[in-house]
């Protein structure tokens, strides 16, 4: 009679596995519930702000809606997954390892799924923390509707029929929220629903003038809120600027820096009163 294989994986139960799940969860989520920084939305602009913020030993948490990363960052343009990118943001692709062709100056192509892979490492890497599978219901507000977190809940709740979703969502809090969330500018629009914001939506595509715009409109957009990526064109009005993703790149790296000033600010604020 032959003998049994050598096994080859570890001795685990079942109950070990679900055990390793639940505390692991809770324990990051737990640890999560109060952040320096809240980012709603894990495309390429939230993912850029948080691997730069993160750098700086700012505590980061990403809230994604969806069962991954990356957004239209995976498929580039028309479904043909290249990503393109204007001159200088292909000094980020640089920075991250993604290899790129170069069909005419100042314009660069890489594959998307690549160049998507390595910012979700870079993100995550640097120390930033992701909570995917996750909407925004809400905000948290304090004095002066200084936006101070986000209502979240599971994104599945939204699914079921409405007479049995009385499923409560829960809240979590940062110095600062940043607005990631593309087209929607989900978190401005809770804004403009109290009357506190305006939300123009996207003016029609001019690359040419679009992506430099959303570079120069990123930041502060209420207090204790910053918007980048496609949410600044939607927030105030900017033409669209389709398959480049050089602004998303470039627009999450200078949140990062209005973000930073934020933080800086909100200490030299508390240092004032505690002295």
């Amino acid at each position: 009679m032959s003998s049994q294989p050598e096994p080859v994986f570890s001795k685990v139960a079942e109950r070990d596995i679900t055990r390793a799940l639940t505390r692991e969860f809770a324990a990051r989520l737990d640890d999560c519930i109060e952040s320096d920084v809240l980012i709603a939305g894990g495309g390429p602009s939230g993912l850029m702000c948080a691997k730069v913020l993160a750098e700086q030993g700012v505590k980061v948490l990403i809230v994604e809606r969806n069962n991954y990363l990356g957004g239209g960052f995976w498929l580039g343009g028309y479904l043909m997954n290249k990503a393109v990118f204007r001159a200088p943001s292909n000094e980020i692709l640089d920075e991250i390892g993604v290899p790129y062709t170069t069909p005419s100056e100042g314009l660069h192509v890489a594959d998307a799924p690549h160049a998507c892979a390595k910012l979700i490492a870079a993100a995550c890497d640097a120390g930033a923390k992701i909570q995917n599978m996750t909407s925004v219901e809400d905000i948290v507000m304090r004095e002066g509707h200084r936006v101070a977190g986000l209502v979240i809940n599971w994104t599945p709740v939204e699914s079921l029929p409405r007479q049995i979703t009385c499923v409560d969502p829960i809240a979590i809090e940062a110095k600062v929220v940043v607005d990631a969330t593309g087209h929607d500018a989900a978190i401005v629009r809770l804004l403009e629903e109290r009357g506190l914001a305006e939300v123009k939506g996207c003016a029609p595509m001019w690359v040419e003038r679009s992506e430099d715009l959303v570079v120069q409109h990123t930041g502060t957009i209420h207090p204790g809120l910053v918007v980048i990526g496609m949410s600044v064109s939607a927030a105030h009005g900017l033409p669209r600027m389709g398959p480049s993703f050089g602004a998303m790149l470039l627009s999450g790296a200078r949140g990062a820096e209005a973000v930073l000033g934020m933080l800086e600010t909100q200490t030299s604020e508390a240092d004032l009163v505690h002295a």
